[in-house]
């Protein structure tokens, strides 16, 4: 009885270390997983860094008033007159051409923008 006990109790012993070394392998794997992952986002926050600071130059006013001046024949540049403004009566769409709509929702009431006004 006694060696029938110990067997089973040895071959617990065994199932638990083989559970137990599985558990560790896998949170290895997944450890390595996030810093994989962690490296990636690096890389790529770095990258987003680097196309800002890119971005930035190229939006440089006194660039842009550069290649505008250089290529002002090719593309019929010219600078905007004040007259050239649209006055807000010309703005098609305004907000008072539309119609509030008033909905029920519950016990809320909710404003809407309609369609509009003929």
């Amino acid at each position: 009885m006694l060696r029938t006990l110990d067997l089973v109790l040895v071959g617990a012993m065994i199932a638990a270390a083989t559970v137990t070394y599985q558990i560790k392998h896998d949170a290895e794997a997944k450890l390595s997983e996030v810093r994989e992952l962690q490296a990636e986002i690096r890389l790529q926050e770095e990258t987003i860094d680097l196309l800002e600071a890119d971005w930035s130059l190229l939006n440089q006013p006194s660039r842009l008033q550069r290649l505008s001046t250089a290529f002002e024949a090719e593309l019929g540049l010219k600078p905007i007159e004040p007259t050239q403004m649209a006055q807000p009566g010309e703005l098609a769409g305004k907000a008072s051409d539309f119609e509030p709509l008033v909905a029920e929702a519950g016990s809320d009431t909710v404003l809407t923008t309609g369609s509009v006004k003929p």
